[in-house]
């Protein structure tokens, strides 16, 4: 009895530390929000310091939440739970205020846009550009590639040719803008900045990555001469122009545990901006910090940079009036285990989140406004929509309780102030989504398992989502696109149940769905290229699709696979693997069936070697009735009248006498690696 008490007594002494250990983490964790914490809950941070502490208190913040785990499980006391811990970040009672309010910036008076038939860069929101790596002026094409930026005279396309080529600064370009005589391109570097480590009084180079954006003035195409260079904090990541403003977007990680330093960005060399950091909120366990710049192309005074503390892998989606950022996150691991029995599970409690931040934006001018959080995950930035100051969201919820494993799939509206108003739950349990389209107070989602469910949604009343039509067809949609107001376009996968009951990916599959009646979806026709691994970059890139309504076009990319009966073998039924790379030009017939129009070919290398650029189109786009397709290594113009003989061939990328440099193909330098 005696050995069995003192082993009572250690217990009891070993929870005690650990209790003392996590009151103190938390008085830590107050203490510094309590100094920190403005109005609505978010906090802002001036220096370097601060977030360092700010870091470091919410690595405290998170040792605490293992400590209240363990005596869950040791003595289901229930200490401390995580909505206490969430109200860490909630907003001081009876105050109002928000985010210091930004100078409004000067508008710039811009020319009108040219009227030639060109196409344009496919966009989720009108009026809302996004960048990419080609863009057309209806005369011009204007193309970065590796870190070279390139602008190819293209009209008249018997008389194309590349007026004008030269190197980016950075080691890779990632997109670009056009706007008027204005062309911005970013690309990602790296530079040492300065800094004062804690074990040291003498400052050391720390490498960070840097965000270029060059503007040019392209009055001359054949002579573009560079006016302004910015350099943002961190990885590019995405971007937006709307009229004359770009939002671009960067992130770096930050931790407690190296070096801090504050963002800035830099114009020609000199600082002009030293944006103070925001945390929204809520609590993260890996942080990212966003800087999200917005400056006018026409002027160089019109800037505003702002950064934010949030979490990883951000799918960002903007409307002419706000910047959505969503992250998927999940619930904090003592909660995990206090959800025990299935009827305790709801959609509201998951283990999977989606957080999204709305910022609003109004010529330049940026603003944290809410923080909201939806059950699930997102599939990509068509997940998102706002209507009418209402944002609607669609995800999938992959979770699993004590007893089963669960999926289904979710339609949320959420209010301006991003709070839950509207919902619509387990739509197709034990499938996922595959695309989504938002279009006025519809959506159209596909998800999938074994065959494609196409579900018609109504969002008119955004308190009461509800499905109207359900059309079930084999294979998938990865992309919708409308067609007019009562068809869409999909373009997915077509497949088979094989003989063990399972599904088997064949060709490319190309859909018209007939929504004319809501309550009753029908399939108009569907067209399917090619065998088992037949690709289109349309599948995980919408800016890869052409479509012009007027001229009766859709340009497919196409990587396809066929199969080739071999002649003479000793086996039954033998086929060898064929492969094309090009474009399918299809149009739609007033039956509403399609019909080819042709094809344009692009030949490779022919070389297997990892290091030759892909014979893939990328991108296609189109002057008057020339076609112009690229891949990453020449643009094929061609006449949409007469798709089959090419008017012209552009080289963009001479073929590579050797792989890139990496240590592995130098053995002697590897001496000591």
């Amino acid at each position: 009895m005696k050995f069995d008490g003192i082993n009572i007594l250690i217990f009891l002494i070993a929870a005690g530390c650990i209790v003392v250990l996590g009151i103190f983490a938390y008085t830590i964790m107050t203490g510094f929000f309590d100094e920190q914490k403005q109005p609505d809950g978010i906090i802002k941070i001036t220096s370097g310091d601060e977030l360092k502490s700010f870091l470091k208190a919410h690595q405290k913040t998170y040792e605490y939440s293992v400590v209240d785990e363990a005596m869950d499980l040791v003595f289901g006391l229930g200490m401390s739970k995580s909505a206490d811990r969430e109200n860490i970040f909630s907003p001081e009672t009876g105050l109002t205020g928000q985010m210091p309010q930004m100078p409004m910036p000067t508008a710039v008076p811009t020319s009108a846009s040219s009227a030639s038939d060109y196409s344009e860069t496919n966009i989720q929101v009108k009026g809302v550009d996004e960048a990419d790596f080609v863009k057309n002026d209806g005369k011009y094409i204007y193309m970065v590639k590796g870190n070279n930026l390139m602008i190819i005279d293209a009209y008249p396309a018997e008389e194309a040719e590349i007026i004008f080529e030269d190197k980016i600064e950075g080691y890779s370009t990632s997109a670009l803008f056009l706007y008027n005589n204005r062309l911005v391109v970013f690309s990602t570097g790296y530079e040492d900045e300065w800094t004062t480590p804690e074990i040291s009084s003498a400052p050391v180079p720390v490498t960070i990555q840097i965000t270029y954006a060059k503007v040019y003035d392209i009055s001359d195409r054949k002579n573009p001469e560079l006016i302004r260079t910015l350099k943002l904090p961190g990885f590019y990541e995405d971007s937006r122009m709307i009229d004359n403003y770009i939002y671009a977007i960067s992130k770096n990680s930050v931790s407690s545990d190296s070096d801090v330093i504050m963002p800035v960005v830099r114009q020609n060399g000199d600082v002009i901006s030293k944006p103070e950091i925001w945390c929204p909120p809520v609590y993260e366990y890996n942080f990212v910090l966003h800087t999200v710049t917005s400056f006018n192309i026409n002027s160089d005074d019109d800037l505003q940079s702002e950064a934010f503390l949030t979490g990883r892998d951000n799918t960002l989606y903007v409307s002419k009036d706000n910047i959505f950022m969503a992250y998927e996150r999940y619930l904090p691991s003592n909660n995990r285990y206090s959800i025990t029995k299935d009827s305790e599970i709801s959609s509201d409690n998951e283990r999977q989140n989606t957080v999204i931040h709305r910022f609003s934006i109004d010529r330049g001018d940026i603003k944290y406004k809410a923080t909201g959080t939806v059950p699930g995950s997102l599939l990509n930035q068509w997940s998102l929509d706002e209507y009418n100051k209402n944002l609607r969201v669609a995800t999938t919820i992959n979770s699993y309780s004590a007893n089963e494993y669960y999926m289904y799939n979710c339609v949320y509206v959420l209010d301006d102030s991003l709070n839950i108003i509207g919902r619509l739950e387990h739509i197709a349990p034990d499938e996922k989504i595959y695309s989504a389209r938002f279009t006025g107070s519809l959506l159209y989602l596909v998800t999938f398992k074994q065959i494609d469910p196409f579900f018609v949604i109504d969002l008119s009343n955004p308190k009461q989502p509800g499905i109207l039509g359900e059309l079930k067809i084999p294979g998938y949609s990865d992309y919708l696109h409308p067609y007019d107001e009562n068809h869409i376009i999909g373009i997915g996968k077509s497949t088979s149940e094989n003989k063990w009951g399972g599904v088997t990916t064949e060709g490319l599959k190309i859909a018209l769905f007939d929504v004319t009646d809501l309550n009753n979806p029908v399939l108009n026709d569907e067209l399917i290229i090619g065998e088992a691994g037949t690709d289109s970059e349309v599948l995980s890139d919408h800016k890869a699709f052409l479509f012009d309504y007027e001229k009766n076009i859709l340009v497919l990319p196409v990587d396809e696979i066929t199969k080739i009966p071999v002649e003479d073998s000793r086996y039954e039924n033998s086929y060898s693997r064929g492969r094309w790379n090009g474009v399918y030009v299809l149009g739609i017939n007033s039956d509403y069936s399609f019909t080819i129009k042709g094809k344009v070919k692009h030949e490779g290398f022919d070389s297997d070697r990892y290091w030759y650029p892909s014979d893939s189109v990328k991108r296609s786009i189109f002057m008057d009735d020339n076609l112009y397709t690229i891949s990453d290594y020449k643009i094929v113009i061609s006449n949409l009248s007469n798709l089959g003989d090419a008017i012209k061939s552009i080289e963009i990328q001479k073929k590579p006498t050797e792989p890139p440099y990496y240590p592995y193909n130098h053995p002697e330098l590897m001496i000591g690696i």
